[in-house]
């Protein structure tokens, strides 16, 4: 992670300066300029999502969001564009809630992820509904799967590599049911909607998917409404030392039947890396980025996050919890078409490094960027395979990330093979600053 203090005289907050301050052209650039080799056998889109405000914000969370992108083809970056997501509320801002708690869901700043599914780009932000854009990155409209969605959408929808289904749940609604689980098939048509009672509105910004099961993290940040009356000046959302933090699994197969809730120690979780069914069939593993808590008193970030695994008895209804390793990380991924599957390896954004974690052994490789006095800042890193069913231990392809370099000031798309070797496979040079964002993905021809 970015060291994210700042001057003691500079009063602006963190995602105001250096590599997170926003920048301010669209660009379109071609024919990018390439040190090293970009594998022949990549073709498609590295497209990324994050806040990059026009006008001053109160929360790094809450900027407008802007995709960037790059097109591989035939050895070659054919293109870069960066563009903001136009949404119905970008020129002319109205706000989520309305005066008697009801949402507008197509008011949205679109930052936080951008995904495909049935030949759907969607920029994704968990208060609304998502926005299609097309391959050049042009923003279509709000997309609600042909009026059968009337929630919100998590950013962090899970494609399951095995049905090709679509699992996603909606979330902030003052009024229960708070959360709500949605499904829809390989087609795109959305098949499941139903509610899932929870005790109060708590920040759920991600969930899990394995073979068999939906889980979902009800933890101790709740919303708070005296913060949301007084507007944009704080995240509405606080953490309660009564609430308490607990698992919800519900079974694939009977989408209207029970969740199942085990308790946990309280913590937070923005975000998971994976969850698989144990080969006896009778428990469930999560491995997620945990923070001890989060967002007591304001909406910083004063506690790091470390990488933790839960095991779920699914026979006697407990838990067990246990840490992975010491150093502080964050966005976690791994191959994608190990979804909800026992995954081997899973890469991590670190202090200006990646991380690539073995799972099963818990073995760590980090690749650094920059130097001791010039630290470069990597992005989250996206797994492309070399090849539709290549190996399912991620080792046939390569992560991709977007890289700050400080001396210069600019950004590239770095390509590092998947053992995250010394040297990159190859470096594209962006012809702008990539401020530091969220969530992206690998969409292959």
């Amino acid at each position: 992670m970015t060291d994210t203090s700042a001057a003691s005289s500079d009063t602006r907050q963190f995602f105001e300066t250096g590599n997170y301050a926003p920048v301010a052209a669209e660009l379109t650039e071609f024919d990018l300029p390439v040190t090293g080799a970009i594998p022949p056998e990549l073709s498609g889109w590295y497209l990324r999502n994050g806040p990059n405000p026009r006008r001053s914000s109160a929360h790094w969370f809450t900027g407008d969001g802007m995709i960037h992108g790059v097109r591989i083809e035939n050895g070659r970056a054919a293109w870069y564009r960066n563009r903001w997501v136009r949404t119905e509320s970008f020129l002319d801002p109205f706000p989520v809630y309305n005066a008697d708690g009801t949402r507008n869901l197509r008011s949205s700043v679109a930052n936080t992820h951008v995904v495909q599914h049935a030949g759907k780009t969607l920029a994704l932000v968990e208060s609304s509904l998502p926005y299609e854009l097309t391959t050049e990155l042009q923003t279509v409209g709000a997309y609600d799967f042909g009026g059968k969605l009337t929630n919100s959408m998590t950013a962090h929808p899970k494609i399951c590599p095995t049905t090709g289904e679509l699992h996603f749940f909606g979330y902030g609604s003052i009024l229960a049911p708070h959360v709500a689980y949605h499904r829809a098939d390989a087609d795109g048509e959305l098949t499941i909607n139903r509610p899932i009672d929870v005790g109060a509105l708590t920040m759920m910004h991600d969930f899990a998917l394995t073979a068999e099961h939906v889980i979902f993290l009800d933890l101790p940040i709740v919303f708070n409404l005296e913060l949301a009356l007084q507007g944009e000046a704080s995240m509405p959302y606080r953490w309660d030392d009564d609430y308490g933090a607990r698992l919800g699994v519900l079974r694939r197969d009977d989408p209207f039947g029970p969740v199942r809730w085990f308790d946990i120690d309280p913590c937070y979780v923005f975000h998971v890396a994976n969850a698989y069914d144990t080969a006896a069939g009778d428990g469930i593993v999560l491995q997620a980025v945990r923070y001890p808590e989060l967002w007591r008193h304001d909406g910083g970030f004063d506690t790091a996050a470390v990488l933790w695994s839960w095991t779920l008895n699914l026979r006697d209804g407990s838990v067990s919890e246990r840490q992975l390793d010491d150093r502080p990380v964050e966005f976690p991924r791994i191959d994608d078409r190990l979804t909800g599957l026992p995954a081997r390896y899973g890469v991590v954004v670190g202090d200006a490094s990646l991380v690539r974690y073995d799972l099963d052994t818990g073995a760590a490789v980090e690749h650094r960027f920059g130097t001791a006095d010039a630290p470069g800042g990597p992005g989250e890193a996206v797994f492309a395979p070399a090849a539709a069913g290549a190996d399912t231990d991620n080792l046939d392809g390569w992560y991709l990330s977007y890289v700050y370099d400080p001396v210069r000031d600019g950004s590239d798309l770095v390509i590092l093979d998947s053992a995250l070797s010394a040297e990159p496979v190859a470096k594209i040079a962006l012809p702008q600053r990539v401020p530091y964002g969220f969530h992206g993905s690998w969409i292959a021809d």
